[in-house]
């Protein structure tokens, strides 16, 4: 039995998957703000509940906001500003008494929808965060690759490529550039870029609800939406070539955008025909979870050798 933690900002939750994916205990709790060793016992408690409830142990993987720097060991990157510089990796195997896989949350959704999902097969797949934030992780054949310095995927803070004039220098970002994919593809990134042209404050998905019921200014943004993330993810395709992109978060159930990108990003890919595939994932919110739990590999599965394992740091 694997069992997948995802560590959310607002929210932890558990899987234990059988041994064919199939889902045997699912649990969600509250994520204590700000108390790390709170986080630390709640992701205890949710596992000693997946076994009690399956009466069966499993391994562990867990789905993390930010990484564990190969410098130092401790948590870098985190949006859940209490586990940075923390000995997360460490606390977590000593409270559990057993080995734990740790990865960027990022990094567990590709790898869910590369195991059993919208990309299940593909040798290389580019899985896409475009929701609060903007991400994305990497994974060859059926593993999870992280880099040497642990931000493999880190697309969202890249500039936005071939800018128009109105987009630069772009907005700032938090990393403390300006113009980052992350200030334009994210949800809010769309809200602002709305509320510049009219003056009118609304969510992502209320903005693509117009743009379906014909609103001339939605469907203006949402063109210009669709020809950003065509440019993003033509650099992706000029780097990496995967054979599949997946979606996910929010801005995923877009669906005009599985049509519009593909038909974009051949001005902008260094190829004369494009064979990539963008698709919608299969899992939905569960891929973080699932993909945490697939941090521990099917028996026999292969890897691929310029992939280090996101759990062991080198210090």
């Amino acid at each position: 039995m694997r069992i997948g933690i995802d560590l959310g900002g607002t929210k932890i939750e558990a899987i234990a998957l059988g041994g064919d994916g199939d889902t045997l205990f699912r649990q969600r709790v509250p994520t204590p703000r700000d108390d790390y060793a709170g986080t630390i016992r709640a992701i205890g408690s949710l596992v000693a509940a997946a076994e009690s409830a399956t009466g069966r142990s499993g391994s562990i993987g867990i789905g993390m906001p930010g990484t564990i720097s190969p410098a130092t060991g401790l948590v870098k990157n985190a949006n859940s500003v209490w586990l940075n510089g923390r000995p997360l990796h460490v606390d977590l195997e000593q409270h559990l008494a057993r080995p734990v896989r740790l990865a960027n949350d990022a990094n567990c959704f590709a790898l869910s929808e590369a195991t059993d999902g919208a990309a299940a097969g593909a040798a290389t797949v580019f899985g896409v965060i475009i929701g609060t934030g903007t991400g994305g992780g990497v994974v060859v054949n059926g593993r999870a690759c992280t880099g040497r310095n642990a931000i493999a995927g880190e697309w969202g803070h890249n500039p936005l490529p071939w800018p128009d004039d109105d987009e630069r220098p772009g907005p700032a970002c938090y990393c403390g550039l300006h113009g980052c994919i992350e200030t334009f593809l994210s949800g809010p990134g769309l809200s602002r870029a709305y509320y510049e042209s009219t003056g009118g404050t609304l969510d992502a998905a209320a903005i693509a609800a117009r743009a379906a019921a014909g609103e001339r200014e939605a469907v203006h943004q949402l063109e210009r939406y669709a020809h950003r993330l065509a440019r993003a993810l033509s650099t992706i395709v000029n780097v990496l070539d995967p054979d599949v992109i997946v979606l996910g978060g929010g801005m995923s159930h877009i669906g005009s955008l599985y049509d519009r990108v593909p038909a974009i990003w051949g001005d902008f890919i260094f190829s004369d025909a494009v064979a990539t595939r963008l698709l919608p994932p299969v899992h939905g919110d569960a891929s973080g979870v699932r993909g945490a739990a697939w941090l521990w590999e099917r028996e026999g599965a292969g890897h691929a050798p310029d992939c280090p394992r996101t759990t062991q740091p080198v210090l």
